[in-house]
């Protein structure tokens, strides 16, 4: 969760739909069809159901315009359109009122298998189908309104930062007697895709204290990943995380990342 310090609320744009060109369209397409090629049966039920509920497909980039209604309808959010990665201030302040906020820009043909910076296709491909989820989406207006409160202090954001981190965009689900994801950082990457299911990462058992003791890496691919068994451990656990925030931040600081 990076945000850049020269960002404000003032920011919030309008998507330019008809700026897309030809060749964002290929890139949407593309990435969307090479993605729901393996997703179908690695990827959390609840993702896979929210596609069609805000009729996202290969064959259109989504318009905001008439995505929101559908959002709003499942659990009451919205996307709004921003230039690129915002302060903590307005990113909290918009998770806080169930507002997303997504660029609207793509990566280029060249930059389909890396890309430094999130891209449209991460922002909204891979995190607003699972906003469709009352208890997800419930669980993420709450880590908005926790941060809202802390927001004078760097510590607590940093330790904020690792929990969204390891769930929102690095999380894991047991479904079943079956491994998915949900963690848009991976939903959105063909490589992470893989590797996060293979013998090579450690994965343990989602636990509030153990999340923000762990520290995590943005170059490279996860060396853990925390496992939850529904959205509704996500959404109960939110007085454990405030408890365990308050706990750590009395105690002597430390160096997190």
């Amino acid at each position: 969760m990076n945000h850049a310090p020269d960002t404000t609320s003032d920011t919030l744009l309008p998507q330019d739909y008809a700026a897309y060109t030809a060749d964002d369209q290929w890139v949407w397409r593309t990435l969307f069809e090479r993605q729901m090629q393996v997703l179908p049966t690695v990827a959390s039920r609840r993702f896979l159901e929210g596609l069609p509920r805000i009729d996202f497909r290969a064959a259109k980039i989504p318009d905001f315009a008439e995505v929101n209604p559908l959002l709003d309808k499942a659990t009451g959010w919205s996307l709004v359109a921003v230039p690129g990665i915002v302060d903590d201030r307005t990113f909290f302040e918009l998770l806080a009122a169930r507002r997303f906020p997504a660029t609207t820009w793509l990566r280029t043909p060249a930059q389909l298998d890396y890309l430094e910076e999130p891209d449209m296709f991460h922002d909204v491909f891979a995190h607003v189908p699972l906003l469709t989820d009352r208890f997800f989406a419930d669980f993420l207006q709450a880590v908005g309104t926790l941060a809202l409160l802390h927001l004078h202090d760097a510590r607590a954001i940093q330790l904020l930062s690792r929990l969204y981190w390891f769930t929102v965009e690095f999380g894991l689900i047991n479904e079943g007697d079956r491994l998915r994801i949900y963690g848009a950082g991976i939903l959105s990457s063909a490589g992470e895709t893989k590797f996060c299911l293979s013998d090579e990462p450690a994965r343990r058992p989602f636990d509030v204290a153990d999340i923000l003791a762990t520290p995590y890496v943005k170059d490279r691919m996860q060396d853990v990943y925390f496992i939850i068994d529904s959205y509704e451990q996500l959404a109960a656990s939110v007085p454990a995380l405030e408890a365990e925030l308050l706990r750590l931040l009395a105690a002597q600081p430390e160096s997190v990342g």
